[in-house]
């Protein structure tokens, strides 16, 4: 899997050279602990009584029972804890434990701590609920039309919105209908993206621990205690500010730690009800608490991809250039808002990028459903809707008799300039990402050229790098970090940032080593622990490079600063004239001049006190429009990706083998290129995934008891193993971001976005099928297949000779 793309020569030592992991050994010798491997003295392991209803309402909860099994310790329930929370402030419509409704299958109604697991279970076998059911909405355009006749999902929000709303959002830039009218050529087309679940390795987990007392007194004159929490959390931040506000315990006493994480895409990214059940019953029986969810409580859990309707129509000049873009979408949220505010924004506002638009406008409205609520999957909110767009433009450019790749680089936004929303781009390496693509797949002498039922597509995209604002308003930095110089030389950095296998922890090690010129093995790093570490807001939105890695310079470059001054004095030379690098401090105009960075250290030491810095990074306020909602979507710097994927569809069976797919990527500068080949390379897997086997369904009515999984297993639930994987080949693209560390942007999520349309639009150049909805699995392609054989429209699309483009198409007519 190699890298031909555009790379920029580093004159740093160690940035942009391939590096290990810092926690690579631990992990690939087991001796890495991850939440599940901790054991506290006198633990206890919790269970959560689930729903076996879609929707009801609790009519009564009976615990004696359970209470007195021998080997349990604490009941809880929801009237134990009867405060609302959620990740975005302002929907908080979520129990840590349901108190008069169940709103899906697999929703907590209470929680037990038993001596084992066994005992726990069969402790949730004798709480006795009597349930009230109530009809319940598993289609969402069902739920849009309700009127109240019977109970909605939630109370409504705004008087003229029912009780299955969310959110709405309607945003119009530019002149859109007149512009639409305008155009030589209009495509229109329906499409569908089926949900999809993270499927990290990891379960969740939690373990709970209340230490009553400690001389603590509260302003009430009560006794106090501290609350310990470690979690397999994305977002420890976030999940400690929940903790304090619903069980009503001061934050400063709160401590939320978090181990290592296997994997987690999203699906970690908020408040889970396990995270509050180990805290309340930790509280009640005055011992540790543990829960581990099982593989199918995982899936109940999801707050993944929504399923999305869309609707787009598409206008473009005779020359290829876009004129108008409208939007209609309908989320499908679950049970629960979860991230659904921004999703329904970013379901529009994140599509005007690396395209430029005259005019765009988008209505989106998520729905809530009785199924597992839906939230962050990476990527969020923006892979559905570029899945639909970049098959739109792929229309377009056979309507026009256009390459697809010329279409895409006719219609470049360019770099330093705002989108027709008005969100600020910086730096844009997208051409080079096309040019990179189309190279390495020999694009203009195989495309529309290689034999029936074999293709290639090609599809771009742009992803946000962080948000610009942190999910509760406030003007503090995003990301704080703390190094502190020893004087053996070994330089300790205190991180908040949160490790989920993405290379977080390797970055702030590389750029400790970078700027203060120790070897890597000199760095530690420590993390995960909201009592000693600075605030950091979590792994989510592609924020930690860019941001983290930021703070981390920014407390790097003032320790180093101190040693070269104290070196310098010792020379009696300037200190910009002191180098930092390979465990030496050198003078530039003779490299022979230098000594032990521990010598060094020990001189800044002698001279400024123990040494110790901080660093912290806030984004830039003028990145985005001042209309409602502009901030959504606002981001310091936007990377770019393309990508061509190449498959072979068996006409007879429906199946679809992707051949090869070619992901190039800007990612700024890549600090780690391997670290960067590796995200490049699992976003396109899970793109891959998505496209052709993922679905995240429900059983309804008609087809077994309603609400309940599909498929709630590893075994059931379809995602590729590496016999099923295609090649990959990462293109890595630097365009220098000016305000990212080193020039960096994000790599982790934006490789994701063009496999799916680019799949999508091979299959079409290897058989001339469209397939607007997901996924493309066997039985779905096989009736698209059969449908073309029955329309006798079951052929390859072919080029015009002149133009090398397809010929056989519709005539362009104005306005169609």
């Amino acid at each position: 899997m190699s890298n031909n793309g555009r790379k920029i020569k580093s004159d740093w030592n160690l940035i942009g050279t391939p590096m290990r992991k810092v926690e690579g050994l631990d992990k690939s010798t087991g001796r890495a602990l991850y939440t599940d491997d901790l054991v506290f003295p006198g633990m206890l392991h919790g269970k959560i009584l689930r729903s076996p209803h879609p929707h009801a309402r609790i009519v009564s909860i009976d615990t004696s029972s359970a209470e007195a099994l021998d080997g349990v310790h604490g009941v809880v329930t929801g009237q134990d804890m009867p405060t609302t929370y959620g990740i975005i402030p302002w929907t908080p419509d979520e129990y840590p434990l349901c108190v008069d409704r169940v709103r899906y299958v697999g929703d907590g109604v209470a929680a037990v701590a038993a001596v084992d697991e066994d005992t726990a279970l069969r402790a949730l076998e004798l709480i006795e609920v009597e349930y009230e059911e109530l009809p319940a909405f598993f289609d969402p355009f069902e739920a849009l039309e309700a009127d109240g006749s019977t109970p909605y999902v939630h109370e409504p929000k705004k008087a003229d919105w029912n009780g299955n709303v969310t959110k709405k959002v309607h945003l119009e830039f530019g002149e859109v209908d007149e512009l639409m009218d305008g155009s030589d050529a209009v495509v229109e087309g329906e499409y569908f993206f089926e949900g999809s679940t993270h499927t990290a390795i990891e379960p969740h987990c939690a373990i709970g621990l209340w230490q009553a007392g400690g001389g603590f007194q509260r302003q009430d004159g009560e006794s106090s205690g501290k609350l310990t929490v470690w979690s397999a959390t994305q977002v420890p931040h976030y999940l400690h500010r929940e903790l304090a506000r619903v069980l009503e315990v001061d934050q400063a006493h709160v401590r939320v730690l978090q181990p290592l994480v296997g994997g987690a895409f999203g699906g970690k990214s908020e408040p889970f009800d396990l995270e509050f059940c180990v805290a309340k019953l930790s509280m009640i029986t005055g011992r540790p608490v543990k829960i581990l969810y099982t593989r199918e409580e995982v899936f109940y859990a999801h707050r993944g991809r929504h399923p999305f309707h869309m609707k787009y129509r598409t206008g473009a000049t005779a020359a290829g250039k876009l004129t108008s873009v409208d939007a209609e979408i309908v989320l499908d949220g679950g049970a629960y808002a979860s991230f659904g505010l921004v999703t329904t924004y970013y379901a529009g506002q994140l599509l005007c990028a690396p395209y430029e638009m005259p005019a765009y406008r988008f209505d989106s409205t998520r729905v809530y459903t009785n199924k597992p609520a839906c939230g962050p999957k990476r990527g969020h909110g923006s892979v559905q809707p570029r899945f639909a767009f970049e098959v739109q433009i792929d229309k377009l450019s056979e309507r026009l008799d256009l390459d697809p790749i010329e279409f895409r680089r006719l219609n470049f936004i360019g770099s330093n300039t705002r989108t027709i929303n008005e969100l600020r781009v910086t730096s844009n390496g997208f051409m080079e990402c096309l040019e990179s693509v189309e190279r390495e797949s020999a694009w203009k002498d195989r495309f529309r050229k290689l034999p029936f039922g074999c293709g290639l597509g090609v599809a771009g995209s742009t992803y946000i790098t962080g948000t610009n604002y942190p999910i509760y308003p406030n003007d503090m930095p995003q990301s704080g970090v703390q190094m502190q110089v020893d004087r053996s030389g070994r330089v300790a950095v205190f991180s908040g940032a949160s490790e989920i296998g993405q290379g977080c922890d390797s970055m702030v090690a590389y750029i400790a080593a970078e700027e203060l010129g120790v070897p890597l093995d000199y760095v530690r790093v420590l993390r995960g622990d909201t009592d000693f570490t600075p605030v950091d807001l979590g792994a989510y939105s592609s924020r930690v490079t860019f941001m983290v890695g930021n703070a981390a310079i920014d407390a790097a470059r003032k320790l180093r600063g101190m040693v070269q001054e104290a070196v310098a004095e010792e020379w009696d030379v300037k200190p910009g004239e002191v180098l930092l690098a390979g465990g030496l401090a050198l003078w530039a105009p003779d490299t022979e001049r230098q000594m032990h960075v521990k010598e060094a250290f020990n001189l800044a030491e002698a001279k400024f006190g123990t040494l110790g810095s901080t660093g912290s990074y806030n984004t830039p306020k003028d990145v985005h429009g001042e209309y409602r909602g502009a901030t959504i979507g606002a981001s310091p710097a936007y990377s770019f990706t393309a990508h061509v994927a190449e498959v072979e569809v068996d006409v007879e069976t429906g199946i679809v083998d992707v051949k090869k797919i070619w992901v190039a990527h800007d990612c700024g500068r890549a600090l780690n290129p391997v670290l960067v080949e590796g995200q490049m390379e699992g976003s396109a897997y899970m793109g891959f995934g998505e496209a052709l086997m993922e679905e995240q369904v429900f059983k309804d009515a008609e087809h077994g008891r309603a609400g309940l999984h599909d498929a709630p297993s590893l075994l059931d639930y379809r995602i590729p193993t590496s016999l099923d994987t295609p090649e990959l080949q990462s293109l890595i693209v630097e365009s220098i971001d000016p305000e990212g560390p080193y020039g960096a942007k994000e790599a982790g999520e934006g490789p994701l976005h063009p496999s799916i349309p680019a799949i999508a639009n091979a299959i079409y150049d290897a058989v001339g099928v469209r397939m607007d909805r997901l996924p493309f699995s066997p039985p779905n392609v096989w009736r698209a297949l059969e449908a073309a054989r029955e329309a006798d429209t079951l052929r390859k699309p072919i080029l015009n000779p002149g133009a090398g483009a397809p010929t056989s198409t519709p005539e362009l007519v104005p306005g169609d």
